[in-house]
């Protein structure tokens, strides 16, 4: 019986120069990461380039983390979250929707129309939560989205768990909001 390493463990290894233990922490916190940086940035690009920009600073950096704290996996997110505003504080000027990658869905035998609706409401839903503004976009997708407690969001965003929640609900707000106005035009124009 094996027992599983904790990313705790596994960071204070690669610390020592374990390679292996870097790459176990890697291949676990990767995926979360990855998604993090493309939800908040809407780039496949950007989020491959803030993966591996984050990865690097763990190796450098990764003796400043202090589990009383919070976790390794919210370290990461943090490191991440530093990453991402800076690159779009340099793009600020370009648009949220040239940011939006196009999400390529897998070819499927169903139904074209079934197809581009599918993709036109994953459109729709990646450019309304990069429409957000960028706190309440980082509590929607480390809660909603990256399933982070509000403990360990409130760790990442460096803020009260009362703000987290705040900040979520508002987000959520908003977003129902931006699904909501162009339902309530088109059943005005039905009428």
């Amino acid at each position: 019986m094996t027992l599983e390493l904790t990313d705790e463990l596994l960071l204070r290894r690669m610390l020592e120069g374990d390679e292996t233990a870097f790459t176990a922490l890697y291949r676990r916190r990767q995926g979360g990461v990855y998604r993090f940086a493309l939800q908040m940035s809407g780039s496949v690009e950007i989020a491959e380039e803030i993966t591996q920009d984050t990865f690097m600073l763990l190796m450098r950096q990764g003796s400043r983390f202090d589990p009383a704290k919070g976790s390794v996996s919210g370290f990461l997110f943090g490191i991440a979250r530093n990453l991402v505003r800076r690159h779009l504080e340099k793009v600020r000027n370009e648009s949220w929707a040239e940011l939006a990658a196009d999400d390529p869905v897998a070819d499927s035998r169903e139904n074209v129309l079934d197809e581009m609706t599918r993709r036109e409401t994953i459109n729709a839903v990646r450019r309304a939560v990069l429409s957000l503004p960028p706190v309440y976009r980082e509590a929607l997708v480390l809660c909603e989205l990256q399933g982070l407690s509000y403990l360990d969001a409130a760790a990442v965003l460096d803020c009260p768990v009362g703000t987290v929640r705040s900040r979520l609900n508002r987000g959520r707000t908003l977003l129902a909001d931006k699904f909501r106005a162009p339902a309530m035009k088109a059943g005005a124009v039905a009428i």
